[in-house]
């Protein structure tokens, strides 16, 4: 059994979409939903579902005497970030290469990187006339979001469709196809 651990700062529909994708896996487990924020909806998420939370605040994030014996603990093979806001430390990417992805709310590499998340991303699509946004899964790299692509999933925006209309179109991709993609991807690795 590989295991998963899911790193969130927010409310969690993405982790908990993962949670219930590999709920019944032979192959795979979510075995630790991870935030560096006591008060993230997701850990009540990863809780209702029976999944070991932890909190990792910004200022131990950095240090690996405090991170990676928490990964040790859970027995980590692979990390999925689900809208962490962080930038994960380069200690760690090296202990997980190539098994670090992320979920980016743009079709990157436009929209990307510092400052771009969550509904600065999806204004900024607006405010540029874009006719087309999506999601992005990656590979994580010390450079913010920055590393190898692996998918993109797009949809089309109309012009009359608010930050709000974008953001909503980009979730549904979330809810179909990240959860997949992540799976894609530990297929390939193990």
């Amino acid at each position: 059994m590989i295991n998963l651990a899911i790193f969130v700062s927010g409310s969690g529909t993405n982790c908990e979409s993962l949670i219930l994708h590999f709920e019944n896996s032979k192959k795979y487990r979510v075995a630790l939903v991870m935030s560096n924020k006591p008060e993230a909806y997701a850990l009540v998420r990863a809780k209702n579902h029976n999944v070991p939370t932890a909190v990792m605040p910004k200022a131990k994030l950095h240090d690996p005497k405090e991170f990676l014996p928490l990964m040790t603990m859970y027995g980590i093979q692979f990390i999925v970030l689900a809208g962490f806001l962080p930038l994960v430390p380069d200690f760690l990417i090296d202990a997980f290469p190539r098994r670090i992805v992320n979920l980016h709310p743009a079709l990157l590499p436009k929209y990307g990187g510092k400052g771009m998340w969550g509904h600065h991303v999806h204004e900024a699509v607006k405010a540029a006339g874009e006719t087309e946004t999506g999601m992005t899964v990656h590979f994580v790299s010390s450079i913010c979001d920055g590393g190898e692509i692996i998918v993109r999933h797009s949809c089309k925006i109309l012009r009359e469709d608010t930050a709000e209309d974008i953001a909503a179109k980009e979730h549904e991709l979330e809810m179909t196809y990240f959860a997949k993609d992540v799976e894609e991807v530990l297929e390939k690795t193990f």
